[in-house]
């Protein structure tokens, strides 16, 4: 798709951003599509012993070993459908301001399109619902009502620590071990 700038003189476009569509059961769902790393397929993962329900487990990627979490369990308590459209999303995660960016994997359900629009069509929905302060505005169109899933909110301190330690465990522990 070609997109043309605006000429000289003429109203200015509004700035349009692109996003990855998805659903929990039926409702709709967005990402930015600049904090997407890759989409693949659902992947066998590693589970996390003592993590919560919704940590569905880890899995190597490119010499790194990423965490991945169910989005459909974290916001409604019951795992991702298995789909042929159900997608591992790798998302840009910052863990904290003072860390590198790391990857986060994210199972989402029917993650197959996409859209492009002005940020300013979301519009917040007046509910402070700081228990999943990931859910952003909200956008109206004819299929009804679609939320904003803000990725660097996605994890709780208590969830960030398990998943990004900020001293991971040292192989050295391991081989002084008796």
């Amino acid at each position: 798709m070609i997109e043309h700038s605006a000429k000289r003189g003429a109203p200015a476009l509004p700035q349009n951003k692109l996003f990855l569509l998805f659903h929990i059961g039926d409702e709709r769902y967005a990402l930015e599509a600049v904090e997407i790393a890759e989409v693949l397929p659902r992947l066998h993962l590693r589970p996390i012993p003592q993590a919560p329900h919704w940590v569905a487990g880890v899995f190597a990627y490119r010499g790194m070993v990423v965490p991945v979490i169910d989005l459909s369990a974290l916001t409604f308590g019951r795992p991702a459908q298995t789909r042929t459209s159900t997608r591992l999303v790798l998302v840009h995660y910052r863990p904290d301001a003072d860390r590198s960016g790391q990857l986060l994997g994210l199972i989402l359900e029917q993650a197959t399109d996409t859209l492009r629009c002005p940020p300013r069509e979301f519009k917040e929905y007046g509910l402070d619902n700081r228990l999943s302060p990931y859910l952003g505005p909200v956008r109206e169109d004819k299929q009804g009502l679609l939320q904003w899933i803000r990725v660097q909110d996605l994890l709780s301190d208590s969830v960030r620590e398990l998943l990004y330690p900020a001293q991971p465990l040292s192989i050295e522990l391991f081989e002084e071990a008796p």
